[in-house]
């Protein structure tokens, strides 16, 4: 309608209250009679239990209880993606442990100081075992065992029938080894549950007030765990401080502190400290890559050879999947590659269990292939641009399924290059880089290009939403999804009020309370507003319609006389002054013993696929190492913009965590398992005096899956910018010979590179994957079960 607010810039109408300081997290909560908790947890990264002493600790001032895992007797932690149903993992550790920091038993006292006082107290006997850290030495025959029943550490596996032969008609054949490092999930609030026990008088058995990002899938969990029916099982997530994947599902410290409420039949609470994060909390990436790509003499692509392997941490975690789902289905990205050759593998290794952060497996797809296109340039000799243009797929092959499965609904490649490259000033950047260069300066300039696609919308199905206006002339809107951060009330009051003609101040915005909100997916996967906006966008319509029928009721018209007015009423059509306002129609609703509402569970029509470029430039000084950001632009094509201030505000965010892996963050731990990254001393995560200037625009392409034509935005920055950087880096040095640089682009390695360049000794990028691949189970022929799944 005329004055739309979709597509123009407003302000978030969340932020007043957090800035503030009005908002409610899980520890500022007030719950009268709570105890708190705190986890003894093992120093070692494999090891046997031989005994338990908690004699001393339930003696101490202000403990109430001590539990192991045989006092609480509860069962396995249900994985987010269940990688291999044999490497269960018990909430509270069970004759041995496998990872430092796994959770042996739990205090209960007063107080959060007596609880962590006590932990000291209690004496767990350990008896050490092996242990291997390594994702690539995990496969070996020879490697220790995490759970010897399975007879190897790979937790799945998969490979395609064809291999390496798929490059024999390659005129050139480019191979590297790539590590895509193990990083942290670091939200600014780490894990926190209170938990409150009701009863058989009480509405329900079990209130959680938890920071996730799914309530719903909490309360499945919960309730399976606990033997309770759904309803009986209220969870609430109040303000959330982040969460980027890390707070999926019922956490083993959640199902220990419920566990704890409900034999004590009293609240209690347990808020992460941030070593427990670092050290907990899943982390992700975590992928050696083996890939070969071939090509023609002219840079036409003819194949791709890939061999990954995921690194599941203890447990199977889910995060070692991602290698056979995600990062395979998204392996082909942007160009057209008529063959593929995937295997994958889900490796165990005493470490933390892996998980999702901010692209979960499509980072890891979009940065080997990235790679492998700035490999083949310098092969060609072919500017990096030039080579990717000769290989994206056109517009108009749109819809496309890929070679894996995927299927593609819009795209134009090209687009976002094209301004990408306009804004950082290509050309000009490469006659400065040359410059330098030939001026024999110490500080070079490194110019980094990545094109992607990614998969977002899939894998959570539909979405439920609820409009209901009162008679005051409020609309308030109840969703299933959970937004921390991502602009949620702001964006589905954009769309209430202008499906209504109603003021945005009249729009109030509910979620994150399965007792108020019957059921949803959360957020996750960049599928908050392309489907959950869609989901309130035709529950605003279905309300319109319900409106109709009331006013012509009212107003002895026929329903399709009505219509809804540049004001914000809805009047008959050509009768100037017969109409009725939201307020006077919600009235009628009542006297007529109803309530003028509407919902609807919103099924898209399959995943979206965004996409864009990114271009870095750098500074590298040679002499030390160090590699600066000085720019970097980000063109990144989400389909419709609904509000650009809150898409800027995704890519700034996502920019920012692509640049941090790139050059500084790596989770580390020594041969016996022990984390060497256990506090933000040693973990590092930058500041805003680190991040370059962000320039940032977009590029609208719209999707048909949905009503809104829009697709995700919430990771797609964190996906381009991650291999602009790392070949920005690479792309300074290139002119010694430097082909490739592992991540993160430390002084140190980026240093040792230029010396072994200048004594003619760098190592080949490439050795030979371990053998355990040739040893997988064939995948399933017919069609890619992971596709939909993929945008976790």
């Amino acid at each position: 309608m005329p004055g739309s607010l979709l597509g123009t810039e407003v302000r978030r109408v969340e932020d007043p209250e957090l800035l503030r300081g009005q908002g409610s997290y899980v520890d500022n909560l007030t719950i009268e009679d709570t105890l708190h908790l705190a986890f003894v947890r093992s120093p070692f990264a494999h090891a046997e239990i031989t005994g338990i002493d908690l004699s001393e600790a339930v003696k101490a001032d202000g403990v109430v209880a001590v539990y192991t895992a045989a006092d609480l007797d509860l069962p396995p932690v249900q994985q987010f993606m269940e990688v291999n149903p044999q490497c269960e993992r018990p909430p509270l550790a069970i004759g041995r442990v496998r990872f430092v920091g796994d959770p042996v038993a739990v205090v209960v006292a007063e107080t959060a100081a007596a609880a962590a006082d006590a932990v000291e107290l209690v004496d767990v006997d350990y008896e050490p075992l092996p242990a291997v850290v390594d994702m690539e030495e995990a496969v070996e025959p020879d490697a220790p065992l995490q759970f010897p029943d399975l007879g190897s550490n790979i937790a799945a596996g998969e490979r395609d029938a064809v291999g390496s032969e798929i490059l024999a008609d390659a005129d050139v054949v480019v191979r590297a080894r790539i590590e895509n490092q193990r990083v942290a999930v670091v939200p600014l609030e780490g894990n926190a549950i209170a938990v409150v026990p009701g009863g058989q008088d009480a509405d329900h058995d079990l209130t959680v007030y938890v920071s996730t990002q799914a309530p719903h899938a909490l309360r499945a969990g919960a309730a399976k765990a606990f033997d309770l029916p759904r309803e009986r099982v209220r969870v609430i997530a109040p303000h959330v401080g982040g969460a980027f994947g890390g707070k999926f599902g019922l956490a083993a410290e959640h199902e220990v502190a419920i566990g704890v409420a409900r034999a004590l039949s009293r609240p209690v609470k347990w808020v992460e400290s941030r070593s427990e994060n670092l050290q907990a909390m899943p982390h992700s990436r975590a992928q050696v890559q083996y890939a070969e790509l071939g090509l023609k003499s002219d840079g036409t692509i003819t194949g791709l050879h890939c061999r990954v392997i995921g690194d599941c941490g203890a447990y199977a975690g889910f995060g070692g999947g991602f290698a056979l789902g995600p990062t395979r289905v998204m392996a082909q990205g942007v160009y057209r590659i008529p063959k593929i050759s995937f295997a994958g593998i889900a490796a165990l290794t005493n470490t933390t269990p892996t998980g999702a952060f901010r692209g979960a497996g499509r980072p890891e797809a979009a940065a080997m292939l990235e790679r492998m296109m700035d490999l083949a340039a310098a092969e060609l000799d072919l500017d990096p641009v030039e080579l990717r243009r000769r290989n994206f797929l056109r517009p108009e092959e749109f819809p496309y399924t890929t070679v894996v499965g995927a299927g593609y609904d819009s795209g134009d490649y090209d687009l976002p290059l094209r301004e990408a490259l306009r804004l950082a000033g290509y050309e000009d950047l490469r006659a400065e880089q040359a410059r330098r260069i030939e001026a024999g300066e110490h500080v070079l300039l490194g110019i980094g290009v990545s094109t992607y696609v990614e998969i977002t919308g899939g894998g959570g199905g539909g979405e439920y939403a609820s409009v209901e206006m009162s008679p005051e002339g409020r609309a308030t809107i109840k969703v299933g999804t959970s937004g921390h951060g991502q602009g949620h009330p702001t964006s589905f009051s954009m769309l209430v009020a202008d499906a209504l003609g109603i003021p945005l101040e009249s729009v109030d915005f509910v979620q994150s309370d399965t007792a108020q909100i019957p059921r949803g997916g959360g957020t996750g996967g960049s599928r908050s507003l392309q489907v959950g906006g869609s989901a309130v966008r035709q529950a605003s319509e279905l309300l319109v319609r319900r409106a109709k029928e009331i006013a012509a009721s009212r107003l002895e018209a026929a329903a399709e006389d009505i219509e809804l007015t540049a004001d914000g009423q809805l009047g008959v059509v050509g009768v100037p002054g017969a109409s009725l306002s939201w307020a006077q129609l919600a009235k009628a609703a009542a006297e007529d013993g109803s309530t003028l509402d509407a919902n609807t569970d919103f099924t898209p029509g399959g995943p979206t696929f965004p996409f864009g470029a990114h271009v870095s430039v750098v500074e590298v000084d040679i002499e030390t190492g160090h590699v600066r950001p000085v720019r970097h632009i980000a063109v990144d094509d989400c389909g419709r913009v609904l509000n650009p201030l809150i898409v800027r505000g995704q890519q700034h965010g996502g920019a920012a965590q692509g640049i941090s892996q790139a050059l500084w963050e790596q989770v580390s731990y020594d041969e016996d398992g022990n984390p060497v990254t256990g506090t933000l001393a040693d973990y590092l995560v930058p500041s805003a005096v680190e991040i370059p200037l962000l320039e940032v625009a977009n590029t609208e392409t719209e999707t048909p899956r949905n009503p809104l034509g829009a697709k995700g935005i919430g990771e797609s920055a964190t996906i381009g910018s991650t291999p602009a950087v790392q070949n920005a880096a690479v792309d300074a040095l290139k002119h010694l010979g430097v082909r490739h640089l592992d991540m993160p682009l430390t002084p140190q390695r980026v240093w040792r590179a230029v010396e072994q360049a200048r004594a003619g000794s760098l190592p080949a990028p490439w050795r030979e994957p371990p053998a355990a691949f040739a040893t997988l189970p064939l995948r399933p022929q017919g069609p890619n079960p992971h596709a939909e799944e993929a945008a976790v």
